[in-house]
């Protein structure tokens, strides 16, 4: 089976950047429980929000509102790392706000990450619908304290944050009068998209890129275990990879070259493009070089020369894997896997029920797999959506292995797919460079004309109602 760390849905790579002194950090008293009336529903926490007022028109002339929803990661990286919103709110005159997921960053219940999730009583507020509701708590309360009740909102979100933004226009219409929800995949649950669809996405970007590359990794698994099934085998394997630590299983190895492959597709981004750098490394190799020399040579293509390679350098910051860990034993049960000869990857099928022991084992409680479809939908989403829904782009790049579970098809006339490609994840979102290819170029032109035409229906309706 998969492990939980694979569907995390942030670049591990990713590190934190010079923030604008534009932005401000506030603290709001969020309400611990939204949905219930018992004593400690009431209790509150303090959730951190950053405001820049740089570019906003003000109140009086009902300005926008960029919001954007912080994930599975604490907002540091959020600030530097999304250039959406800090270079399109000129032309719109908005007000930008970041608001962080609660229990990450700077915004966790009860103290610690640690203690809220040792808690059995603490850990059920963690999920989702209270997020939501924690942002639509957090706007209404700006919206009032700036004198903003007219400025209208548009919710921005990558990735989970991205499935957040759109779930928000759906429960919340009467706060966000837009979504962007860029890289969500929203359908990757139940049975709406095929397990594989993501390592089959994986496969086929590095099989694009190199069929010599794509062949070598496919080999490599069972050149692994002949090595390791030796009496000495888990030596050898650390010393040619040079691994930091001596490796107590294969599976280490082959997990650690995995997320590497999975990391270089999801995050393909021009100008590098890692899986080119990757099967570079791979095809590299002189002729006469074994396969695991090959594999070897990938991965310091990809990471650089060093002295030895930590198989753990590619996992996520810790307060990271525990909560998305707990959100994807509750409620976010995404059925990422793979058969036999269908991917690259060996096989590695998702097993409900062995899915569920391991949950209940961790956590006490077993997980809910069909939430997530029965609180916001996902099948027969455009029978659904053609008529409720309205105000919402789907962006995705098509060599992100996630948007094998985004909507790909405009659903109507205002709930529409925007995609490119030669995309990768969440990239439509990321700060532009003069490197930029035209496409990516030309996408974001697209959502900024579509967002514009939201605010102009929206700044005649507000005349003709008033």
């Amino acid at each position: 089976m998969v492990s939980l760390r694979k569907t995390i849905l942030r670049d591990p790579k990713a590190s934190p950047q010079n923030v604008s002194n534009d932005f401000q950090t506030f603290y709001y008293s969020q309400t611990l429980d939204h949905f219930n009336y018992r004593p400690q529903s009431y209790k509150t926490f303090q959730q951190r929000y950053v405001i820049s007022f740089k570019y906003w028109g003000g109140a009086n002339s009902s300005s926008p509102i960029f919001a954007y929803f912080g994930a599975e990661a604490p907002l540091d990286l959020d600030l530097a790392g999304i250039g959406f919103l800090t270079e399109n709110a000129p032309q719109f005159k908005a007000l930008i706000v970041y608001i962080e997921h609660r229990y990450y960053g700077q915004s966790i219940p009860f103290g610690s990450m640690t203690n809220a999730l040792k808690k059995k009583g603490l850990r059920g507020y963690f999920n989702s619908a209270q997020a939501i509701a924690d942002y639509a708590e957090v706007l209404l309360y700006l919206k009032k304290k700036l004198s903003a009740e007219s400025s209208p909102v548009i919710v921005i979100g990558a990735s989970y944050g991205g499935m957040l933004a759109s779930w928000f226009r759906l429960k919340y219409p009467h706060v966000a009068l837009g979504a962007l929800a860029s890289s969500a995949p929203i359908l990757y649950f139940d049975d709406i998209t095929p397990q594989n669809g993501y390592f089959s996405i994986v496969t086929k970007d590095f099989e694009e890129a190199s069929k010599s590359c794509y062949e070598t990794i496919k080999q490599s698994w069972s050149a692994i275990d002949k090595v390791a099934a030796q009496s000495n085998g888990l030596s050898l394997l650390s010393k040619r990879f040079k691994t930091c630590r001596q490796l107590e299983r294969s599976s280490e190895l082959k997990s650690y070259l995995e997320t590497l492959y999975t990391n270089a597709a999801q995050y393909n981004q021009p100008p590098t493009y890692p899986v080119t750098v990757v099967c570079g490394g791979i095809d590299g190799a002189s002729n006469g070089t074994d396969i695991l020399r090959r594999i070897f040579m990938g991965v310091v293509a990809d990471l650089g020369n060093r002295s030895c390679y930590d198989i753990d350098v590619l996992n996520y910051p810790p307060e990271t894997i525990l909560g998305w860990s707990w959100q994807t034993c509750s409620e976010i049960v995404m059925p990422i896997g793979r058969g036999h000869n269908d991917t690259m990857f060996p096989a590695a099928p998702f097993d409900l029920n062995s899915f569920a022991k391991e949950c209940e084992e961790k956590y006490g409680v077993p997980p809910r797999p069909h939430w997530i479809t029965t609180y916001y939908g996902g099948h027969d989403i455009k029978l659904i959506l053609h008529r409720f829904a309205s105000n919402i782009i789907f962006s995705n790049g098509l060599k992100d292995p996630f948007s094998s579970g985004g909507v790909l098809e405009n659903i109507s006339s205002s709930v529409v797919a925007v995609y490119t490609v030669n995309g990768s994840h969440s990239l439509d979102l990321l700060p532009s460079k003069q490197t930029d290819p035209e496409w990516l170029i030309m996408q974001r032109k697209t959502e900024i004309k579509i967002i514009e035409g939201w605010l102009t229906k929206y700044y005649a309706d507000f005349l003709a109602f008033r």
